[in-house]
Formats: C-alpha cells, structure tokens, sequence
C-alpha cells in the first residue's frame, strides 16, 4: 500500500511541478528517459516485488519496518507537499 500511494503521489507531484521536484535521482534519471508513468510503474514494481521476497523468506519484521520508514520518508512528505498541510 505505501508503495502505491508513493507511486500516484509521485505521479501527480512530478506532473503538477515538474521532475526536479523527485528527490531520488535514479527515479528521476529514469523519468527522463522513459517518461514518469513507465519510470514509475518499473520501480514500483520492482520494490513491490522485493517486499514479497521478504515476505516469502518470512522477515516480516523487516517488511514493518520498511513499510513505516517509507510512509515517514515518502507518504507523508508527499502528501505535505500537494495538500499542503
């Protein structure tokens, strides 16, 4: 879930202020190239199916941990910048 709402936040933020706006330079170098939705769409995926790997090798632990740490560093940051709250 968090990677999907990273996923659309990212989109729209990207669309309404520009790639600069992407702090990950991988994502946005890969924005440049291939365009936000496919640059996007691949790292989410990927990150989605890295999280079903650990979830398979039953670290769920770390999955908890990643899945807060990239709510506080993405989500929320995000969300502060389009809703602006």
């Amino acid at each position: 879930m968090a990677q999907c709402l990273d996923g659309v936040l990212t989109y729209v933020g990207v669309v309404t202020y520009g790639t600069t706006i992407e702090a990950n330079p991988i994502i946005a170098t890969l924005m440049a190239h291939f365009g936000h939705g496919v640059a996007l769409m691949a790292a989410k995926i990927v990150a989605g199916l890295l999280g079903i790997c650990l979830h398979v090798r039953q670290v769920h632990v770390a999955v908890a941990v990643l899945a807060v740490f990239y709510v506080t560093v993405a989500v929320i940051p995000w969300m502060a910048i389009l809703f602006q709250f």
